[in-house]
């Protein structure tokens, strides 16, 4: 199984990315896949998930109203639309796959990880 995230950079605040999570080697529209984020020093922690068929969504406050989860089971991706990004939201971001069918903020529930794509944001 293999999780590749891409998309990250460096912007200014307001300015906005979107991240993709290429699966493979998963039968990806079974899965319930997610973001997590890593900022340093501190654990990581949950963003958003969106359910099998993409019906369902889950956000963290802190990015409720600003970030947009999808994903396209046809094409094996998922992505995250980031606009009026924010200092605090530089990170390493994760997605994450999980075989239970219930959207879960627990970053111990997710069976797969991709390696990470780093989101700085300057003020």
């Amino acid at each position: 199984v293999q999780l590749q995230a891409s998309g990250g950079g460096l912007v200014q605040a307001g300015g906005s990315l979107r991240l993709s999570c290429a699966a493979s080697g998963l039968t990806f529209s079974t899965y319930v896949v997610a973001w997590f984020r890593q900022a340093p020093g501190k654990e990581r922690e949950f963003v958003t998930a969106i359910s099998r068929s993409g019906v369902s969504t889950m956000y963290a406050d802190s990015v409720k109203g600003r970030f947009t989860v999808s994903r396209d089971n046809a094409k094996n991706t998922l992505y995250l639309q980031m606009p009026s990004l924010k200092p605090e939201d530089t990170a390493v971001y994760y997605c994450a796959a999980c075989s239970s069918s219930n959207l879960s903020p627990s970053r111990y529930t997710y069976d797969y990880w991709g390696q990470g794509t780093q989101v700085t944001v300057s003020s």
